[in-house]
């Protein structure tokens, strides 16, 4: 599928679905906790049906109530599956299932693949890490990338880490607590903090004791412990949002974002904060934000926290007077794609004066123009070009479009629900 976008000014509210991040982190915890627990507005896309998949194969019991997923756990005790475990796209729940699977008592094993995208990315030092606790996990290709083989038991112990993604660590944090000794964990490299921060106030909020450094670098893990029932709602998904937000922020724009939270723990909130140093007008409002259009000016930002963000942050530099600098995020290069390569690429083909860092980009204010450009198999790169085209002189086709599905499918509605002139075709002659 392919989306054609023409220049088309945006304005009025979305709704943001519910977060991809905690919904994954819903699903494990609410697999590993004993006895029945209830997921409220869970993000419905590719990755988090994933997710529930994965953890159904391990022998949760998960039924959709509409709107709800009830849960009944497995007591900290996965089975082995029946079959492989495919997670398709979705990397935080090939990262997360590891640990889950390494927690498997008695004969048996099992094997986590993915699409071609996921059998790229690395998990090497989760896997050795897991390894160095007790549990056996090997890369098929020895590799460090997907497929793998995952024996128990987990043990406990002692063990050093470099996260060059924050994954690794989340992973570790939810099946270490279920290990049958301590875990003390050293990481000597940590990107992305805030998804830690939010994967600790889940196991906080589920009762589970974790003794971590103010700097989350070293970690005393009790073993032995037992996760409660989940009962919450799933908030909005600042990821997701980020592409709305800034949306407002651009020429002629103006975008109120509702079900979002500025508590919460996700990372990507930062955007709001980035926007206002660029020179948007942005209000807090009930659930929700407000960004309108105002002068831009480019800022340097450091986005080692909200990788994601990069994307969309791009674009956002193209409407900035003078010069945009997204610096200190070399992880942007393990996603989907190289997120860093790929936008420069992209945007370039528009017309964006972009130059490519080796941990970031310089982009320069920009006027852009339609053209032919490719999602990479990658959803955050076809939602932040379907954006820019909608500031875009002339037609713009984005194709592999369809990578929206995995964690927003509705963003093509809504992006039309806003006015934006955005239509789906199968891309034939």
């Amino acid at each position: 599928m392919q989306f054609v976008v023409n220049r088309s000014p945006l304005r009025g509210e979305v709704r943001i679905p519910g977060s991809k991040s905690h919904t994954i982190r819903a699903v494990a915890v609410a697999a590993l906790a004993d006895g029945e627990s209830v997921i409220g507005r869970p993000l419905v896309s590719a990755d988090a049906l994933a997710a529930r998949d994965a953890y159904r194969l391990l022998g949760a019991e998960i039924t959709d109530e509409g709107g709800r997923w009830r849960v009944r756990g497995l007591g900290g005790r996965p089975r082995v599956p029946e079959n492989v475990i495919d997670v398709r796209n979705s990397g935080t729940t090939m990262r997360l299932a590891l640990g889950t699977a390494a927690l498997l008592d008695g004969p048996g094993a099992v094997v986590l693949t993915g699409d071609a995208q996921v059998r790229r990315r690395p998990c090497g030092p989760l896997a050795e890490t897991l390894t160095a606790l007790g549990a056996t996990v090997r890369s098929t290709r020895g590799t460090g990338t997907p497929p793998f083989i995952v024996e128990g038991t987990l043990c406990g112990g002692e063990a050093e880490l470099e996260a060059v993604t924050s994954q690794y660590v989340s992973s570790l944090l939810f099946c270490c607590p279920l290990a049958q000794d301590d875990t003390r964990l050293r990481v000597t490299l940590l990107n992305e903090k805030p998804y830690v921060e939010m994967t600790l106030d889940w196991l906080a909020r589920q009762g589970v004791t974790v003794h971590a450094d103010p700097s989350l670098m070293e970690y005393h893990i009790p073993g032995r412990q037992a996760f409660q029932p989940v009962n919450r709602d799933i908030p909005g998904d600042f990821s997701s949002a980020t592409f709305f937000l800034v949306a407002g922020a651009m020429p002629d724009n103006e975008v109120f974002c509702r079900g979002l939270d500025m508590t919460d723990t996700q990372g990507d909130k930062a955007v709001v904060e980035y926007l206002r140093a660029m020179g948007a007008r942005v209000s807090v409002e009930g659930d929700g934000v407000r960004v309108s259009a105002d002068a831009l000016r480019g800022v340097e930002i450091d986005m080692n926290a909200t990788p994601d963000a990069l994307p969309m942050m791009a674009v956002m530099g193209c409407f900035a007077e003078g010069e945009t600098r997204l610096v200190n995020v070399p992880q942007a290069r393990l996603k989907e794609t190289d997120r860093i390569a790929v936008m420069r690429r992209e945007l370039e083909k528009m017309g964006a004066r972009i130059t490519e860092l080796p941990d970031g980009l310089v982009i320069s204010e920009s006027p852009l123009r339609g053209a032919v450009v490719e999602s990479h198999d990658d959803h955050r790169v076809a939602m932040a070009l379907a954006v820019a085209a909608t500031r875009a002189a002339g037609a713009t086709v984005i194709r592999a479009a369809e990578a929206v599905e995995v964690t927003y499918p509705e963003f093509p509605d809504h992006l039309a629900a806003l006015g934006g002139l955005l239509e789906k075709s199968d891309g034939g002659a």
